[in-house]
């Protein structure tokens, strides 16, 4: 399983009149180190933005919110979560 860590766009890098970018600030950052190491670090999200690690964040539990990259969910197939069978 891979590991994520959360990546932050800040508000002074995000771009005027881009409303989708100040919606979804919160990003998912690939982590090929610990996360604790990443903590304040600019990195490349798994979308392509440029963000600032928050090492202290969990992705599952940012992911889970409004205010997640809809792209960074998608590709860390977090969206859809698996749900148990019933039977």
């Amino acid at each position: 399983m891979e590991t994520y860590a959360v990546g932050f766009a800040r508000p002074d890098r995000w771009s005027r009149g881009d409303t989708a970018e100040d919606s979804h600030p919160w990003h998912a950052v690939e982590a090929h180190r610990p996360t604790a190491e990443l903590d304040g670090e600019v990195e490349l999200a798994v979308c392509g933005a440029i963000v600032q690690v928050w090492g202290s964040q969990k992705w599952e539990r940012v992911g889970s919110g409004r205010t997640a990259c809809p792209e960074c969910l998608r590709a860390t197939a977090a969206a859809k979560p698996l749900s148990t069978s019933s039977r």
